[in-house]
Parts: C-alpha cells; sequence; structure tokens
C-alpha cells in the first residue's frame, strides 16, 4: 500500500510503498498501538506512519 505522509520538521512530503493491509491501517486508527497493528515492519516503516519522518532525514536530524 502506498503511504504519503509529510515530514513536520522540514515539510517534505514522502510516499513509500509499505506492506501493510487495509485491517491493519483500520486497527491502527481504531486505537491499536502501532507496533501491534503493524508486527511485520520495520521500526523505521513505523516511525513513518506514525510521524512522517523517513529513516533517512531521521540520520540526517540526528547523526
Amino acid at each position: 500500500m502506498q503511504i504519503t505522509r509529510t515530514n513536520p520538521f522540514n515539510g517534505e512530503t514522502n510516499t513509500l510503498n509499505i506492506d501493510v493491509t487495509d485491517e491493519q491501517v483500520q486497527a491502527y486508527m481504531d486505537g491499536a498501538l502501532i507496533q501491534d497493528a503493524f508486527p511485520q515492519l520495520t521500526a523505521g516503516e513505523r516511525e513513518f506512519i506514525k510521524t512522517g519522518i523517513t529513516e533517512e532525514a531521521w540520520d540526517e536530524m540526528f547523526s
């Protein structure tokens, strides 16, 4: 599924193709913890869904 988010720090909008189902997205939107809704994702993928910050941007900000 393609997920588009905007990084709140630099305003950059990114779209990533992330392996999630509609049911998982709905569970997250209904209040499931992100690690429970998307157990197969990496921490970086979950961070992108939650905040819009890509792994690359995170590394640039906190390297």
